[in-house]
């Protein structure tokens, strides 16, 4: 994959992850459920598709490869969990500007763990990134439920930024479909047995959105962000990602009326602003 297809992969994803939160929205189960059900469609989706590429899931795949999914699969899943818990209880625009964070966790964490030199500038994009959080911050009462919601959106945010970073090694001997399958069976082994008792809250209707969620804002949205991973720097996704509350701010207001306070807006535009502005500045 070139750098130019990797680009267009990645602004797909990113619609696609924007879609998310509005599947998130109108699937009438808890998050455990809807996070093991669009794993396991997930699944379906990417195991057919390797047997009609006539590929093997196995192939490649060694007890280190094995172990680094494992971690990634288990770090998506807490992503997952966290995420639609706070589109449930803060609603689509809190839960994804607070997710919009991640590119800076990505930041620290390459900082702190990797050792990786940062510039001053984007120690000063991180400042910015920072402010617009305490502007998306509706109170800081954890009284109150959108600020609750919030709170879970940056542990969801922390939780992908780790889970890009451990895919930056998953990738590296096999192939995107086979991450995504995998990371998503772990997905599914880890959340299935504590969600079965929920199995019957959702309708038929449900089922249909889990599956849309599952093949095309996972499956496909996950090939697309690992693939994309094999070529791009970690930060170079996260700018091209951290565009995913514009679309999500966006189908809300059309789907469900949901729209953010004037100062949440200008907190999630300093946010992506910033955000924006490393890749340009890198560019």
């Amino acid at each position: 994959m070139t750098r130019q297809h990797a680009l267009v992969s990645i602004h797909i994803a990113a619609v696609l992850f924007g879609l998310t939160g509005i599947f998130g929205e109108l699937i009438q189960a808890n998050a455990l459920v809807i996070t093991a059900g669009r794993a396991a469609f997930a699944v379906a989706a990417l195991y057919a598709f390797m047997r009609w590429q006539g590929s093997s899931a196995r192939a490649g795949l060694d007890g280190r490869s094995a172990a680094v999914l494992t971690i990634a699969g288990i770090m998506l899943a807490i992503h997952w969990i966290t995420f639609f818990i706070a589109v449930k209880v803060g609603g689509v625009a809190i839960a994804t500007l607070g997710f919009a964070s991640f590119p800076a966790f990505i930041t620290l964490c390459e900082w702190l763990v990797l050792r990786e030199r940062v510039s001053s500038a984007e120690w000063v994009i991180l400042a910015l990134v920072t402010v617009g959080l305490v502007l998306v911050t509706p109170s800081f009462d954890f009284r109150d439920q959108a600020t609750v919601g919030l709170a879970w959106a940056v542990a969801s945010g922390l939780s992908f930024a780790l889970f890009t970073l451990i895919n930056r090694r998953a990738a590296a001997h096999i192939s995107a479909y086979q991450v995504a399958c995998w990371e998503n069976l772990v997905v599914v082994l880890v959340t299935l047995p504590f969600g079965l008792g929920s199995l019957g809250e959702p309708g038929l209707l449900d089922w249909f959105w889990l599956a849309l969620l599952g093949i095309f804002c996972t499956a496909l949205s996950h090939f697309l962000l690992v693939s994309s991973l094999m070529v791009l720097k970690a930060r170079s996704a996260g700018i091209v990602i951290a565009l995913e509350p514009v679309y999500a701010i966006a189908f809300a207001a059309i789907l469900f009326a949901q729209y953010p306070s004037l100062r949440a807006l200008v907190g999630g535009a300093i946010m992506i602003g910033a955000i924006v502005w490393s890749g340009l500045r890198k560019a």
